[in-house]
Formats: C-alpha cells, structure tokens, sequence
C-alpha cells in the first residue's frame, strides 16, 4: 500500500520533476507534472511536499552531521611578551588627578599623588596583582625619589624603571612578591 492519495503534491527525489498525483495503482503513481504531461514512478521514487517545505534525507543527514561536529574553541593565544605586561598601571601626573590642579601648592600635589600611590599599591596587594606600573614622569626626580621611599616601607615589594620602550624613563615598575 502506498502513503500517496489522489491529489497530493510530490516530487521526483532523483530528478527535478514535481506535480500533483491523479492515480495510484500499487506501487506505481501516476502524477501530472506543471507542463501537463503525466508520468509514472514508482512510491519509493517519490517524496510528498506539503506546504512547499520540502526535506529530503540528504538535508536531514547534512544537518545531523553539522551538530555532531565540535564546535571550535578560540582560544585567544597570549604572546610572550604581552604574558609579562604589567595587569595595573597607574598614572601619577597630577592632572590626572584633579580637574584643575592651579589652586594646589607644590606641596600638596605630592602628597596627593603619594596618598594615591600607596592606595593604588595596597590596592594591587590586597587583589593580588603582581605587577604594577606607576607612570610619573620625569620631570625633575622628586616625586620618583618619594615613591622610592614609600616602596622601601613595603617588604614584599620589588620595584625598577619600567619598559623603557612602552614608557620612557618616566615610570616605575613594582613588583609584589605574592608568598610573603
């Protein structure tokens, strides 16, 4: 017995013919096809269409093989060089700090950036950051000299000038040892 009834649409599945079927004999179906000319196939050569959605066992394997493959991972590659960057840095100059830095006496520009320094590095070894860089700029050594003497207070700290070619002579690096 045969799944097609008079009046179905189907298709041909190894040819590109389609119609409307107007007689079944068995196995055998008999459709009109769009030009008007009627054919014969067998019911194994036929696929019905409804609604103009159209499946064919091909697309069904193709999109099972589809799932089945393994999604690639992108895993994004950290360059050797890029692995030692510092994870903070933190910028010193005082008009970073302050909308209009005039009013501020020399004085208090120091301690200011100071009072941030130590913020920021207590900061970096209470979130465990091992590498910090302090950009203050060259100027005339002072406010260097002072981070100098703050980082001397820290035991678990070590500190040299920073990536000359990223920063210039105008930066320090610190870095925390984290097993103190």
């Amino acid at each position: 017995m045969t799944q097609f009834e008079i009046g179905d649409r189907v298709e041909a599945i190894d040819d590109v013919i389609s119609g409307t079927v107007t007689q079944v004999s068995g196995h055998m179906v008999t459709l009109m096809t769009k030009d008007g000319f009627p054919m014969q196939f067998q019911d194994t050569e036929l696929v019905l269409v409804s609604n103009d959605i159209r499946v064919s066992n091909f697309e069904v394997a193709q999109v099972k093989k589809e799932k089945e493959l393994p999604k690639k991972r992108t895993n994004k590659k950290v360059k050797p060089k890029e692995r030692n960057l510092p994870k903070m840095e933190v910028d010193l100059h005082i008009n970073q700090l302050v909308k209009n830095p005039k009013p501020l006496s020399n004085f208090e520009m120091l301690n200011l950036q100071l009072d941030t320094a130590k913020r920021q590095l207590d900061f970096a070894i209470g979130k465990r950051i091992q590498k910090v860089v302090f950009i203050h700029g060259v100027g005339e050594g002072v406010l260097k000299e002072e981070l100098y003497s703050l980082f001397r207070k820290y035991e678990n700290v070590k500190y040299y000038d920073a990536d000359y070619q990223k920063y210039g002579l105008g930066a320090t690096e610190v870095y925390i040892f984290q097993n103190y």
